[in-house]
Protein backbone atom coordinates (compact mmCIF):
# COMPACT_ATOMS: atom_id res chain seq x y z
CA UNK A 1 0.00 0.00 0.00
CA UNK A 2 2.83 2.32 0.88
CA UNK A 3 4.60 1.59 -2.44
CA UNK A 4 1.40 2.31 -4.32
CA UNK A 5 1.05 5.68 -2.56
CA UNK A 6 4.67 6.70 -3.41
CA UNK A 7 4.22 5.73 -7.04
CA UNK A 8 1.02 7.76 -7.26
CA UNK A 9 2.77 10.78 -5.65
CA UNK A 10 5.66 10.59 -8.19
CA UNK A 11 3.24 10.48 -11.13
CA UNK A 12 1.40 13.55 -9.76
CA UNK A 13 4.62 15.56 -9.39
CA UNK A 14 5.78 14.66 -12.91
CA UNK A 15 2.42 15.66 -14.36
CA UNK A 16 2.49 19.00 -12.53
CA UNK A 17 6.01 19.85 -13.82
CA UNK A 18 5.04 18.99 -17.39
CA UNK A 19 1.96 21.20 -17.22
CA UNK A 20 4.00 24.11 -15.81
CA UNK A 21 6.46 23.97 -18.70
CA UNK A 22 3.63 23.98 -21.21
CA UNK A 23 1.93 26.95 -19.55
CA UNK A 24 5.16 28.94 -19.07
CA UNK A 25 5.34 32.07 -21.37
CA UNK A 26 8.46 33.13 -23.29
CA UNK A 27 10.82 35.52 -21.46
CA UNK A 28 10.58 38.17 -24.22
CA UNK A 29 13.79 37.32 -26.09
CA UNK A 30 12.27 35.93 -29.27
CA UNK A 31 15.35 36.61 -31.45
CA UNK A 32 13.42 38.90 -33.87
CA UNK A 33 14.71 42.52 -34.38
CA UNK A 34 13.00 45.37 -32.50
CA UNK A 35 10.87 47.71 -34.63
CA UNK A 36 11.20 51.42 -33.85
CA UNK A 37 8.06 53.52 -34.05
CA UNK A 38 8.92 57.00 -35.33
CA UNK A 39 7.51 59.92 -37.30
CA UNK A 40 8.54 60.73 -40.84
CA UNK A 41 8.17 63.19 -43.66
CA UNK A 42 8.18 62.89 -47.45
CA UNK A 43 10.71 65.22 -49.11
CA UNK A 44 9.07 67.69 -51.51
CA UNK A 45 10.24 70.79 -53.39
CA UNK A 46 9.03 74.31 -52.68
CA UNK A 47 9.75 77.88 -53.73
CA UNK A 48 11.98 79.96 -51.45
CA UNK A 49 13.96 83.16 -51.60
CA UNK A 50 17.59 82.26 -51.03
CA UNK A 51 18.69 84.69 -48.32
CA UNK A 52 21.74 84.55 -46.08
CA UNK A 53 22.69 86.81 -43.17
CA UNK A 54 26.28 87.55 -42.19
CA UNK A 55 28.15 90.07 -40.04
CA UNK A 56 29.73 93.12 -41.62
CA UNK A 57 31.87 96.14 -40.76
CA UNK A 58 31.21 99.71 -41.88
CA UNK A 59 34.21 101.28 -43.63
CA UNK A 60 35.03 104.75 -44.89
CA UNK A 61 35.37 104.96 -48.65
CA UNK A 62 39.02 105.90 -48.10
CA UNK A 63 41.09 106.01 -44.92
CA UNK A 64 44.73 107.10 -44.75
CA UNK A 65 47.34 107.49 -42.04
CA UNK A 66 49.18 110.80 -42.45
CA UNK A 67 52.94 110.34 -42.04
CA UNK A 68 55.87 112.49 -43.29
CA UNK A 69 58.18 111.29 -46.05
CA UNK A 70 61.32 112.79 -44.50
CA UNK A 71 62.65 113.55 -41.01
CA UNK A 72 62.87 117.02 -39.51
CA UNK A 73 61.62 119.56 -36.99
CA UNK A 74 57.92 120.44 -37.22
CA UNK A 75 57.56 124.20 -37.75
CA UNK A 76 53.89 124.42 -38.66
CA UNK A 77 50.88 122.30 -37.69
CA UNK A 78 47.49 122.92 -39.25
CA UNK A 79 45.59 119.86 -38.02
CA UNK A 80 42.15 120.72 -36.65
CA UNK A 81 40.74 117.57 -35.09
CA UNK A 82 37.39 116.54 -36.59
CA UNK A 83 37.51 119.23 -39.28
CA UNK A 84 36.69 118.66 -42.93
CA UNK A 85 39.51 119.59 -45.29
CA UNK A 86 39.88 119.84 -49.04
CA UNK A 87 42.38 117.98 -51.16
CA UNK A 88 45.79 119.71 -51.10
CA UNK A 89 45.24 121.54 -47.79
CA UNK A 90 48.55 122.05 -45.94
CA UNK A 91 48.41 120.02 -42.74
CA UNK A 92 51.99 120.31 -41.49
CA UNK A 93 55.34 121.84 -42.44
CA UNK A 94 58.85 120.56 -41.65
CA UNK A 95 61.83 122.93 -41.29
CA UNK A 96 63.40 123.31 -44.76
CA UNK A 97 65.97 126.06 -44.10
CA UNK A 98 68.91 123.84 -45.09
CA UNK A 99 67.16 122.79 -48.31
CA UNK A 100 66.33 126.39 -49.19
CA UNK A 101 70.02 127.30 -48.70
CA UNK A 102 71.07 124.43 -50.97
CA UNK A 103 68.58 125.64 -53.57
CA UNK A 104 69.93 129.21 -53.56
CA UNK A 105 73.50 127.93 -53.84
CA UNK A 106 72.62 125.75 -56.83
CA UNK A 107 70.73 128.60 -58.50
CA UNK A 108 73.87 130.79 -58.26
CA UNK A 109 76.00 127.96 -59.64
CA UNK A 110 73.56 127.57 -62.51
CA UNK A 111 73.85 131.26 -63.43
CA UNK A 112 77.65 130.99 -63.51
CA UNK A 113 77.53 127.77 -65.53
CA UNK A 114 75.09 129.21 -68.07
CA UNK A 115 77.29 132.28 -68.63
CA UNK A 116 80.34 130.04 -69.09
CA UNK A 117 78.38 127.94 -71.59
CA UNK A 118 77.42 131.08 -73.56
CA UNK A 119 81.04 132.26 -73.79
CA UNK A 120 82.26 128.85 -74.92
CA UNK A 121 79.49 128.65 -77.52
CA UNK A 122 80.79 131.90 -79.07
CA UNK A 123 84.38 130.63 -78.98
CA UNK A 124 83.30 127.39 -80.63
CA UNK A 125 81.82 129.37 -83.54
CA UNK A 126 85.21 130.94 -84.30
CA UNK A 127 87.19 127.79 -83.51
CA UNK A 128 88.58 129.15 -80.26
CA UNK A 129 87.89 125.91 -78.31
CA UNK A 130 87.37 122.27 -79.08
CA UNK A 131 83.92 120.73 -79.32
CA UNK A 132 84.71 118.52 -76.29
CA UNK A 133 85.29 121.54 -74.06
CA UNK A 134 81.96 123.05 -75.06
CA UNK A 135 80.16 119.75 -74.46
CA UNK A 136 81.55 119.64 -70.93
CA UNK A 137 80.15 123.10 -70.18
CA UNK A 138 76.72 122.05 -71.47
CA UNK A 139 76.88 118.94 -69.29
CA UNK A 140 77.73 121.08 -66.26
CA UNK A 141 74.61 123.19 -66.81
CA UNK A 142 72.43 120.07 -67.10
CA UNK A 143 73.86 118.56 -63.90
CA UNK A 144 73.16 121.70 -61.88
CA UNK A 145 69.59 121.86 -63.21
CA UNK A 146 69.06 118.22 -62.15
CA UNK A 147 70.40 119.00 -58.67
CA UNK A 148 68.00 121.94 -58.40
CA UNK A 149 65.02 119.72 -59.27
CA UNK A 150 66.13 117.18 -56.68
CA UNK A 151 66.27 119.83 -53.95
CA UNK A 152 62.86 121.17 -54.99
CA UNK A 153 61.40 117.67 -54.62
CA UNK A 154 62.89 117.44 -51.13
CA UNK A 155 61.36 120.82 -50.26
CA UNK A 156 57.99 119.58 -51.48
CA UNK A 157 58.27 116.61 -49.10
CA UNK A 158 58.54 119.00 -46.17
CA UNK A 159 54.95 120.02 -46.88
CA UNK A 160 52.36 117.46 -45.72
CA UNK A 161 49.04 117.96 -47.53
CA UNK A 162 45.63 116.29 -47.53
CA UNK A 163 45.52 113.57 -50.23
CA UNK A 164 41.76 114.05 -50.81
CA UNK A 165 38.65 115.72 -49.42
CA UNK A 166 37.95 114.18 -46.04
CA UNK A 167 37.65 114.50 -42.27
CA UNK A 168 40.69 114.82 -40.03
CA UNK A 169 41.01 112.49 -37.03
CA UNK A 170 42.86 113.08 -33.76
CA UNK A 171 46.35 114.55 -33.90
CA UNK A 172 49.22 112.64 -32.32
CA UNK A 173 51.96 115.31 -32.29
CA UNK A 174 52.52 118.95 -31.30
CA UNK A 175 54.33 121.86 -33.01
CA UNK A 176 58.12 121.76 -32.58
CA UNK A 177 58.32 117.95 -32.39
CA UNK A 178 61.00 116.11 -34.34
CA UNK A 179 59.26 113.69 -36.67
CA UNK A 180 60.32 110.90 -39.02
CA UNK A 181 58.58 108.69 -41.62
CA UNK A 182 57.47 106.38 -38.77
CA UNK A 183 55.64 109.19 -36.95
CA UNK A 184 51.84 109.11 -37.23
CA UNK A 185 50.58 112.69 -37.41
CA UNK A 186 46.84 111.99 -37.79
CA UNK A 187 44.38 110.16 -39.99
CA UNK A 188 42.03 111.32 -42.70
CA UNK A 189 38.87 109.52 -43.83
CA UNK A 190 36.60 110.10 -46.79
CA UNK A 191 33.17 109.76 -45.18
CA UNK A 192 31.10 111.29 -47.99
CA UNK A 193 30.79 107.71 -49.23
CA UNK A 194 30.91 104.56 -47.09
CA UNK A 195 31.38 100.85 -47.69
CA UNK A 196 30.50 97.66 -45.84
CA UNK A 197 32.86 94.69 -45.73
CA UNK A 198 31.65 91.15 -45.03
CA UNK A 199 32.49 87.51 -45.75
CA UNK A 200 30.31 84.75 -47.19
CA UNK A 201 30.85 80.96 -47.15
CA UNK A 202 32.65 79.66 -50.21
CA UNK A 203 29.60 77.73 -51.44
CA UNK A 204 27.93 81.09 -52.21
CA UNK A 205 30.98 82.64 -53.89
CA UNK A 206 29.71 82.00 -57.43
CA UNK A 207 26.45 83.82 -56.65
CA UNK A 208 28.15 87.00 -55.45
CA UNK A 209 28.52 89.38 -58.39
CA UNK A 210 29.23 93.08 -58.84
CA UNK A 211 26.09 95.17 -58.52
CA UNK A 212 24.22 92.63 -56.35
CA UNK A 213 22.04 94.48 -53.83
CA UNK A 214 22.51 93.72 -50.13
CA UNK A 215 20.61 95.10 -47.14
CA UNK A 216 22.32 96.11 -43.91
CA UNK A 217 21.10 97.20 -40.52
CA UNK A 218 22.64 98.39 -37.26
CA UNK A 219 21.88 97.00 -33.83
CA UNK A 220 21.40 100.48 -32.38
CA UNK A 221 18.70 101.56 -34.85
CA UNK A 222 15.92 100.10 -36.92
CA UNK A 223 17.14 101.89 -40.01
CA UNK A 224 17.81 99.76 -43.07
CA UNK A 225 20.32 100.68 -45.76
CA UNK A 226 21.00 99.30 -49.20
CA UNK A 227 24.40 98.68 -50.73
CA UNK A 228 25.66 97.37 -54.05
CA UNK A 229 28.50 94.85 -54.25
CA UNK A 230 31.57 96.72 -55.41
CA UNK A 231 34.13 93.91 -55.58
CA UNK A 232 35.01 90.54 -54.11
CA UNK A 233 38.33 88.93 -53.28
CA UNK A 234 39.84 86.85 -56.07
CA UNK A 235 40.45 83.85 -53.78
CA UNK A 236 38.74 82.14 -50.84
CA UNK A 237 40.53 82.38 -47.48
CA UNK A 238 42.21 79.02 -46.81
CA UNK A 239 41.71 79.25 -43.03
CA UNK A 240 38.06 80.31 -42.82
CA UNK A 241 36.86 79.08 -46.25
CA UNK A 242 35.08 82.42 -46.65
CA UNK A 243 35.10 84.95 -49.46
CA UNK A 244 35.68 88.61 -48.56
CA UNK A 245 33.30 91.11 -50.21
CA UNK A 246 32.94 94.91 -50.24
CA UNK A 247 29.76 96.81 -51.09
CA UNK A 248 29.15 100.53 -51.62
CA UNK A 249 26.41 101.96 -49.36
CA UNK A 250 23.74 104.15 -50.91
CA UNK A 251 23.44 107.49 -49.12
CA UNK A 252 25.51 109.00 -46.33
CA UNK A 253 23.89 108.66 -42.90
CA UNK A 254 25.81 109.93 -39.87
CA UNK A 255 24.72 106.77 -38.00
CA UNK A 256 27.01 104.75 -40.27
CA UNK A 257 30.21 105.23 -38.31
CA UNK A 258 33.30 103.60 -39.88
CA UNK A 259 34.39 100.58 -37.87
CA UNK A 260 30.93 99.82 -36.45
CA UNK A 261 29.21 96.42 -36.67
CA UNK A 262 26.29 95.72 -39.00
CA UNK A 263 24.12 92.83 -40.09
CA UNK A 264 24.18 92.15 -43.82
CA UNK A 265 21.28 90.38 -45.53
CA UNK A 266 22.04 89.03 -48.99
CA UNK A 267 19.24 88.00 -51.34
CA UNK A 268 20.78 85.48 -53.71
CA UNK A 269 17.63 84.86 -55.77
CA UNK A 270 14.53 82.65 -55.92
CA UNK A 271 14.72 78.85 -56.03
CA UNK A 272 11.56 77.06 -57.18
CA UNK A 273 12.99 73.56 -56.65
CA UNK A 274 14.36 73.85 -53.12
CA UNK A 275 14.21 70.77 -50.87
CA UNK A 276 13.48 71.97 -47.33
CA UNK A 277 13.39 69.56 -44.37
CA UNK A 278 13.02 70.14 -40.59
CA UNK A 279 16.26 71.26 -38.95
CA UNK A 280 15.90 68.58 -36.26
CA UNK A 281 16.19 65.87 -38.95
CA UNK A 282 19.87 66.75 -39.47
CA UNK A 283 22.32 64.52 -37.57
CA UNK A 284 25.66 66.37 -37.21
CA UNK A 285 28.82 64.29 -37.52
CA UNK A 286 32.51 65.12 -37.06
CA UNK A 287 33.15 65.53 -40.81
CA UNK A 288 29.69 65.75 -42.37
CA UNK A 289 25.94 65.88 -41.81
CA UNK A 290 23.57 62.93 -42.11
CA UNK A 291 19.85 62.31 -42.52
CA UNK A 292 18.03 59.06 -41.63
CA UNK A 293 16.11 57.92 -44.74
CA UNK A 294 13.45 55.19 -44.82
CA UNK A 295 14.34 52.57 -47.45
CA UNK A 296 12.57 49.19 -47.66
CA UNK A 297 11.43 49.15 -44.06
CA UNK A 298 14.85 50.05 -42.68
CA UNK A 299 16.79 53.21 -41.82
CA UNK A 300 19.60 54.30 -44.14
CA UNK A 301 22.03 57.04 -43.03
CA UNK A 302 22.64 59.39 -45.97
CA UNK A 303 25.31 62.12 -46.09
CA UNK A 304 23.83 65.46 -47.17
CA UNK A 305 24.98 68.97 -48.08
CA UNK A 306 22.95 71.76 -46.52
CA UNK A 307 22.21 75.24 -47.80
CA UNK A 308 20.27 78.15 -46.38
CA UNK A 309 18.18 77.96 -43.20
CA UNK A 310 15.09 79.62 -41.84
CA UNK A 311 13.54 79.46 -38.36
CA UNK A 312 12.74 75.72 -38.50
CA UNK A 313 13.91 74.30 -41.83
CA UNK A 314 17.14 73.76 -43.71
CA UNK A 315 17.75 73.38 -47.43
CA UNK A 316 19.25 70.16 -48.77
CA UNK A 317 21.47 70.70 -51.79
CA UNK A 318 22.85 67.16 -52.24
CA UNK A 319 22.14 63.73 -50.74
CA UNK A 320 18.36 63.54 -51.06
CA UNK A 321 15.84 63.60 -53.89
CA UNK A 322 12.15 64.51 -54.01
CA UNK A 323 9.98 61.60 -52.87
CA UNK A 324 12.45 60.29 -50.27
CA UNK A 325 10.99 59.64 -46.82
CA UNK A 326 13.07 60.92 -43.93
CA UNK A 327 12.84 60.10 -40.22
CA UNK A 328 12.18 63.12 -38.02
CA UNK A 329 11.85 61.68 -34.47
CA UNK A 330 13.66 59.12 -32.34
CA UNK A 331 16.96 59.88 -34.05
CA UNK A 332 18.96 59.05 -30.90
CA UNK A 333 17.92 55.40 -31.26
CA UNK A 334 17.93 55.09 -35.06
CA UNK A 335 20.92 53.31 -36.55
CA UNK A 336 21.72 52.16 -40.05
CA UNK A 337 19.61 49.04 -40.70
CA UNK A 338 17.12 49.69 -37.87
CA UNK A 339 13.62 48.36 -38.56
CA UNK A 340 11.22 51.29 -38.87
CA UNK A 341 7.48 51.70 -38.39
CA UNK A 342 5.83 55.10 -38.84
CA UNK A 343 3.31 56.35 -36.32
CA UNK A 344 2.84 59.51 -38.37
CA UNK A 345 3.91 60.40 -41.91
CA UNK A 346 3.52 63.90 -43.35
CA UNK A 347 3.98 65.24 -46.85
Amino acid sequence: MRKFFLALLSISILFACTSKKKDQKPNGNTGSPQVLEVEGQVVNTSSINEVIEVSGTILANEATEIRPEISGRLTQLNIKEGANVSKGTLLAKINDADLQAQLKKLQVQLQIAEKAEERQRELLKIGGIAQQDYDLSVLQVSNIKADIELVKVSITKTEIRAPYDGRIGLKNISPGAYISPTTLLTTITQISQKKVEFSVPEKYSAQIRNGLTVVLSLNETRSVYQAAVLAKESTVDQNTRNLRVKALINGNDEMLVPGSFSKVRIILGRNDQAMMIPSNAIIPQARNKQVAVYRGGEASMEIVTTGIRDSSRVQIINGLKPGDTIITTGLLFVKAGSKIKFSKLTN
